[in-house]
């Protein structure tokens, strides 16, 4: 974990889910996701959609880098995840959306997001849109 992703989360636990600085004001959710190869828990946090139908869109820009992010190898070999979100910790499954689904939720995320905009200019790979569905 970086020292960033590391004080997000100190600051996410202390502050009830809200953190500041560059954050402030950015929608978090934590993510305990399990290692592909290592199989040990790892926290990552990231930045998410609200969608009606009760899902959270994630996105996997890693900053516009040109590779995946590797929580969304542990993501895609290990689905279900704990999400913390403010103060609730909740089981979640995480799906890849692809195809027109992905399309059309993609189209709208870029209309809101300047970052996310960004980071698809600065890489040629197609990042991977992710729902999160909430279980139990």
């Amino acid at each position: 974990m970086t020292d960033f992703d590391r004080r997000t989360v100190e600051a996410f636990r202390a502050n009830r889910g809200r953190v500041g600085g560059v954050l402030s004001g950015t929608p978090l959710i934590l993510i305990h996701h399990i290692g592909a190869k290592s199989g040990i828990e790892r926290v990552t946090p990231l930045a998410y959609s609200a969608q009606n139908d009760g899902s959270f869109a994630i996105v996997a820009s890693n900053g516009g880098s040109p590779k995946h992010p590797m929580w969304y190898h542990n993501l895609k070999a290990n689905p279900t995840i704990t999400v913390e979100m403010g103060i609730e910790r909740f089981p979640a499954r995480a799906e890849e959306l692809v195809g027109i689904a992905r399309a059309e939720l993609w189209s709208k995320l870029l209309a809101g997001s300047a970052d996310l905009t960004e980071y698809q200019g600065r890489t040629e790979r197609v990042i991977p849109l992710l729902l999160l569905w909430r279980l139990g």
